[in-house]
């Protein structure tokens, strides 16, 4: 196999950052040198937002999708792996790239969790009030 055929992208969401390659294959998934299935354990609402691109697209089969995922939690994690296929299948054709910006999975999710302020013990939360 040739490096032309591989397609390479990076996905990011919250502080999780995944490193995709799109190889022309069978539909096999890996996530750290794991299968999909292994890797995402029970949680079944991730991994299907994780391969949400390769679904709309119809392209489920057509690719073997390898993710190298590090940072943050699960849900993070699936996350940047969408965000990641998403931006290596537009890379590949024009008419994919319009049906996914309509889904909005090309589109960075800028939310991050909200840093502590002084004088309080979380983001937002306060220290009780005592009136008396």
């Amino acid at each position: 196999m040739t490096e032309t055929n591989i397609i390479m992208a990076t996905g990011r969401r919250k502080t999780s950052v995944a490193q995709i390659r799109l190889i022309p294959g069978a539909g096999k998934f890996t996530v750290n040198t794991k299968p999909a299935d292994e890797f995402f354990g029970g949680h079944l609402t991730h991994k299907h937002t994780a391969f949400l691109p390769l679904t709309r697209t119809e392209q489920g089969k057509a690719f073997d999708v390898t993710a190298k995922v590090h940072g943050g939690g699960i849900t993070g994690q699936a996350g940047a792996i969408s965000h990641g296929i998403a931006r290596a299948l537009a890379k590949i054709d024009g008419d994919v790239k319009k049906t996914m910006r309509k889904e909005g999975l090309l589109t960075r999710d800028a939310r991050m969790v909200e840093r502590k302020k002084p004088g309080r013990p979380k983001a937002r939360k306060r220290f009780q009030y005592s009136k008396r």
